[in-house]
């Protein structure tokens, strides 16, 4: 999946990095515990948070992961976002909390897989 469909598949607004959504995603992690995202994500993927503060971006250049979402319409202070835009980290904003983005996400990933069941 790219940036660009997890875009549309869960009706974000970009607040920045809208030339870089054609990155590829190859995981998710969701969370508001940078400790539990530290232990676990991997390369290329993408962290879902409701924390808007300057050290998700922090964490989210440690990990080299390639984008951010904030849940439940949260928008990001100035000082969050410039870090964002220095680091060249795409920044969607999308309505839903984490359990329904999660949802969303996970329905879509395994849309195929439900297609011979139902």
């Amino acid at each position: 999946m790219r940036l660009v469909d997890l875009k549309e598949i869960i009706d974000a607004r970009v607040i920045y990095g809208e030339s870089n959504l054609e990155r590829e995603v190859s995981s998710f992690y969701a969370s508001d515990l940078m400790s539990d995202i530290l232990a676990t994500a991997r390369e290329s993927g993408v962290l879902i948070t409701a924390i808007i503060q300057p050290q998700v971006v922090r964490t989210v250049q440690m990990l080299d992961l390639i984008g951010i979402v904030f849940v439940s319409g949260k928008y990001p202070p100035d000082e969050t976002l410039k870090l964002a835009i220095e680091a060249e980290i795409p920044i969607l904003v999308t309505k839903y909390s984490m359990f329904e983005t999660c949802g969303k996400i996970y329905l879509k990933l395994n849309e195929t897989d439900r297609k011979g069941i139902l």
